[in-house]
């Protein structure tokens, strides 16, 4: 089936860089959330982005006009579920997944595929609710979505080969390179990436290092990027510990116990960058570190 619009779910990080990409991919985007002020900085946040692209000739200025004119805001998931696939983006919580596929089914059409952008829970379970379970897969998208090329496909226990192949149909179609993932808890990249998190976490709970020796022993001794604390933080503290309890849960092995550490700055709201503290503090005008 030939995919040409699309319900995007949650207008939050995510959402919003994955409507930024399928507009610019030619797709008929409805984004929505249950919040206006949520949709408005969604909007807000994907003009920036698409002018930082035309700023640096990635795209024109009409490519980004006739883009932003593809996406529609609503608060009604109604209007989302008229779509010919649904991507949800919401916060990695399954109660409030099974919510959303619960509201969306009666407004869906009949040839409607649903995904979900989990980055950890089982899609096979998610799937199960639903009335197409056949038409129900893991399409986990990277952050940030216009810049990073991998999106993993997870095929639940029922999900259909029509349905796989329209979904990396739409990969390719957005340039980026699909990687193929079995329905395990956190598939394959967070599967390797959160512990290694968990374990930075760790090594600085138990004052082998603090944050800065940890990070920049990991960017000049491996070559990373980014630290893996910086990146938690990017991540999102209650995410990267979410998904570490998704594996303690599903896998029922002792290696992945979250670190205490982490637990107790998720406990007291420091999330990393979107609450301007975690293992760094950003109220200042550089990042400092907070052990």
């Amino acid at each position: 089936m030939e995919i040409k619009s699309i319900g995007v779910i949650g207008a939050g990080q995510m959402g919003n860089g994955i409507a930024h990409v399928m507009a610019l991919a030619g797709y008929d985007v409805v984004l929505n959330d249950v919040a206006q002020d949520a949709l408005d900085a969604a909007l807000a946040r994907i003009e920036k982005n698409m002018a930082r692209q035309v700023s640096r000739d990635i795209i024109s200025a009409d490519e980004k006009a006739t883009a932003l004119g593809r996406i529609r805001s609503s608060l009604a998931i109604a209007d989302a579920g008229q779509t010919d696939l649904v991507i949800e983006a919401a916060t990695e919580r399954e109660e409030v997944k099974h919510q959303i596929f619960d509201a969306l089914a009666p407004h869906l059409l009949d040839h409607t595929i649903l995904t979900s952008n989990t980055s950890s829970i089982s899609i096979t379970r998610l799937a199960s609710r639903t009335d197409r379970p056949e038409r129900f897969m893991g399409f986990h998208f990277m952050n940030p979505v216009p810049i990073m090329q991998l999106v993993e496909l997870i095929r639940g226990i029922a999900t259909d080969e029509p349905t796989y192949k329209s979904c990396l149909a739409i990969v390719q179609n957005l340039g980026k390179t699909a990687a193929s993932a079995e329905d395990f808890p956190a598939f394959i990249v967070n599967r390797i990436l959160i512990p290694m998190i968990n374990e930075a976490c760790y090594t600085l709970y138990e004052g082998v290092g603090n944050v800065s020796s940890i990070d920049n022993a990991m960017k000049l001794g491996a070559n990373h990027p980014m630290g893996p604390l910086e990146l938690a933080d990017f991540i999102g503290l209650d995410t990267c510990l979410a998904i570490m309890n998704v594996l303690h849960d599903g896998l029922a092995d002792t290696k992945y116990r979250p670190c205490p550490l982490l637990t107790k700055y998720v406990e007291a709201g420091w999330l990393g960058r979107k609450s301007k503290r975690g293992f760094y503090d950003y109220r200042g005008e550089t990042p400092v570190p907070t052990r």
